[in-house]
């Protein structure tokens, strides 16, 4: 079997509002998003397989479309989709890094084999992970409804007033969440009064992960650290609270809190999971399957944490249903990923896929159809692509 074609196609999908069990607005230190712009990546094969993956958009959907066709494409074309191990470590351009726009490629590959063989993804590592299932049921983060094929997400939340953050904190724990993740960095000392506000509204039947994206100097992360300890709040992580690549200042800042530390934007960098942990720099892992060059990449990342110790969870970057299901046949079939996933999924008005994925409050199923168990919607695509 021979990859035969190529073919990426930008599409834009809108958030629902929060107010309606969504997550727009999305707000961050950055911006913040009402829609977001994905790429629909499709793999036609020679034998009449066709897989798919998703990515986000990098600059402009033009320029990622143009890169995915025009220079991914041909180094992978006439080749086996078989041969992923092989491919993602040939894919190469100069001056950068491949992996963000090999990624959807490779995860349509891994999607051909499973149709190939008529296995889901999972099943393709060697099935579902002994200790996922062990400590997943442990922590009660894997429901048996007649089967143990579900995964834990946490809820996700934009920076928000400390009142309207507890509005949206007493939404999540009747959903059945144990962990919201909210985003923060704005102001260091509002994302406090955030954390206590939601904290006091749930009476601590929450955990709570702060993701500033790199917004805070250590001095303020570690203000940040000693007042929520000062009321009795421990945090399940402070995701990358400051700049990338200072490992040093990384490591300082996690003997100075008592606040886990976790490293996001920092595992998009190669080798520098194998260097945090060198430096005593981390406690978790947040990894991604498009940084990592696809599902291969992050299942090494994962292998690397799970040696030295560390959790992990799966990262979101405002995934529809191909990327979703591919995070968690990744997730369901890797040892290591101890830790709730991040998930935006629940935020969309729409999708591109013919059965949208169903959450049981923080829980989604596995796909246990061939491949990764989801069919692309056409008529949905036409509707929201944007050439």
């Amino acid at each position: 079997m021979q990859i035969s074609e190529i073919s990426a196609i930008p599409v834009t999908v809108p958030l629902k509002s929060v107010e309606q069990g969504g997550i727009a607005p999305y707000r961050t230190n950055h911006g913040e998003l009402y829609e977001m712009d994905r790429i629909l990546v499709r793999v036609d094969t020679d034998e009449g397989y066709t897989g798919w993956g998703e990515v986000r958009t990098f600059l402009s959907p033009e320029a990622t479309v143009s890169v995915i066709e025009d220079g991914v494409g041909p180094l992978v074309i006439g080749q086996s989709p078989f041969e992923v191990e092989k491919l993602r470590r040939q894919v190469f351009i100069e001056y950068t890094s491949p992996n963000m726009f090999f990624a959807p490629i490779e995860t349509a590959c891994w999607d051909i084999i499973g149709q190939k063989l008529d296995r889901p993804v999972y099943e393709l590592f060697g099935g579902q992970t002994v200790d996922h299932q062990t400590e997943m049921k442990h922590r009660q983060h894997v429901q048996q409804d007649g089967g143990a094929n579900q995964v834990e997400f946490a809820y996700s939340l934009g920076i928000f007033s400390p009142e309207e953050s507890r509005e949206y904190a007493r939404y999540a724990l009747n959903q059945g969440y144990n962990v919201l993740k909210t985003k923060a960095g704005r102001d260091w000392r509002t994302d406090v009064d955030r954390i206590r506000a939601m904290h006091d509204e749930v009476n601590g039947e929450l955990e709570f992960r702060i993701d500033p994206n790199q917004g805070w100097t250590v001095e303020n992360a570690v203000r940040v650290g000693s007042m929520l300890e000062d009321d009795g709040i421990y945090l399940q992580y402070m995701e990358q609270p400051i700049r990338i690549d200072k490992h040093g200042s990384l490591k300082m800042l996690r003997s100075r809190t008592r606040q886990p530390i976790a490293a996001n934007e920092d595992t998009y960098v190669p080798h520098n999971m194998k260097r945090m942990i060198a430096n005593e720099a981390i406690d978790v892992g947040v990894v991604d399957i498009t940084p990592a060059g696809g599902i291969s990449g992050v299942r090494q990342l994962a292998s690397i944490a799970e040696d030295a110790g560390i959790s992990l969870a799966h990262h979101c970057a405002f995934d529809l249903g191909i990327r979703t299901a591919a995070i968690l046949h990744t997730v369901h079939g890797t040892p290591g990923f101890n830790l709730a996933n991040d998930t935006a999924y629940y935020g969309w008005e729409d999708d591109i896929i013919q059965k949208p994925l169903q959450m049981d409050g923080p829980h989604m199923t596995v796909p246990q159809e061939p491949g990764l168990g989801v069919s692309v919607d056409q008529d949905a695509v036409e509707a929201y692509r944007l050439d």
